[in-house]
């Protein structure tokens, strides 16, 4: 089925800013920043933050409410963090061993550099490779993960794939099936997340009195280390 794959790949694969790249930290950023964001949003973004830091050791350097503000609109901070934190692990320890050390990376992830940025040969299976696996029942080396990460996101999709214009259709085992509809996130609009989006948006613009803002929101931010809350003041980590 790779065989396959290969030619439609050629003609259809996405041009995203990150496979013009094998530096790992590169790949990393746009790793995390993928993890839970659309690609339309993060390929903006992900141009911007290597602009503005383009070595791990720039961004180490960065301080914490910087990279807090630059994140801002790509949702789930914690991520803004956790690559903040590696990048200070790189920076002073050179790139660990196992990947999974640095923090918020994930086997996933950890797969991802080592495959697109250090030419190991190791599959990264995240949920779009999964599914073309699980439906195609067929081995795929990891010079086809580019491919079947863009086949899984525009052509085997989960609840209406478009198996007519799939290149493995004719020996595809699951041809037209369809997976059952995924228990779905809870809208955005009204929700905790958006409280917490709300009062660290508020807090990234200027300090804040404690008073001013959505404690319970706040607290959980705290929690997470994405404010600091002192004298009745919340303002970003340095």
């Amino acid at each position: 089925m790779e065989d396959l794959l290969r030619p439609w790949y050629e003609r259809n694969g996405r041009d995203l800013p990150w496979r013009h790249t094998r530096n790992p930290y590169a790949i990393l950023v746009s790793e995390v920043m993928l993890q839970q964001t659309q690609v339309e949003r993060v390929v903006p973004r992900y141009l911007a933050w290597l602009e503005r830091w383009p070595t791990a050791e720039s961004l180490a350097e960065a301080s914490t409410a910087d990279v807090i503000r630059e994140w801002q609109g790509l949702g789930y901070n914690r991520r803004a963090l956790n690559l903040h934190r590696a990048a200070r692990r790189v920076a002073g320890n050179g790139w660990p061993v196992d990947l999974t050390d640095l923090p918020g990376v994930g086997p996933y992830t950890a797969a991802a550099v080592r495959c697109f940025a250090l030419g190991e040969d190791v599959l990264p299976v995240d949920v779009n490779v999964e599914r073309v696996l699980r439906r195609t029942n067929a081995p795929f080396s990891s010079a086809a993960a580019q491919a079947l990460m863009d086949l899984g996101a525009t052509i085997c999709l989960a609840r209406v794939p478009r198996c007519g214009e799939c290149p493995l259709a004719a020996e595809c085992p699951s041809f037209g099936i369809r997976d059952e509809p995924a228990r779905k996130q809870g809208p955005f609009e009204g929700s905790f997340r958006q409280r917490r989006a709300v009062a660290l948006r508020a807090v990234a613009e200027s300090e804040r009195g404690f008073d001013e803002l959505d404690d319970e929101a706040v607290r959980s931010l705290e929690k997470d280390g994405l404010v600091v809350v002192e004298e009745g003041m919340v303002a970003l980590p340095e």
